[in-house]
């Protein structure tokens, strides 16, 4: 099976970072987007932004995979946000019960705009830098 998970760090913004997710997250590609995002967290930005509106497939690795990620971006005093979630994926995480676990915004602006880390200072700010 072909791993077509793409993950693209579109913005970096203080403690926060705005990656973008394309493809399928099964199996086979799960641990790449766990060990790339944990990095990231590790790296200095505990707060994941993950624009996952070009998601194609998920299965249960994806989910678990979610989870993992949601409770380390936690532990390291971050939080783990989705935005511009496809129809499937988000049934998905209804259907699961993670949709009270995730946070989720129709677009990354309007998520960064709600963000917390930006609400308490924590970052530049939605709109700084011109970057993403």
């Amino acid at each position: 099976m072909i791993d077509d998970l793409r993950f693209t760090v579109e913005r970096l913004d203080g403690p926060v970072a705005l990656v973008a997710v394309t493809g399928e997250i099964d199996y086979h590609s799960s641990p790449r987007l766990h060990s790339e995002a944990l990095a990231l967290t590790e790296g200095g930005h505990p707060h994941l932004v993950l624009d996952v509106s070009g998601v194609t497939f998920c299965d249960s690795s994806g989910l678990s995979v979610l989870i993992g990620l949601w409770h380390h971006t936690r532990a390291a005093g971050g939080s783990l946000f989705l935005c511009a979630v496809p129809e499937p994926l988000m049934r998905l995480v209804r259907m699961t019960g993670l949709a009270g676990l995730l946070p989720t915004a129709p677009d990354a602006a309007d998520c960064l705009a709600r963000h917390p880390a930006f609400a308490q200072g924590g970052g530049e700010g939605a709109g700084s830098g011109g970057r993403g």
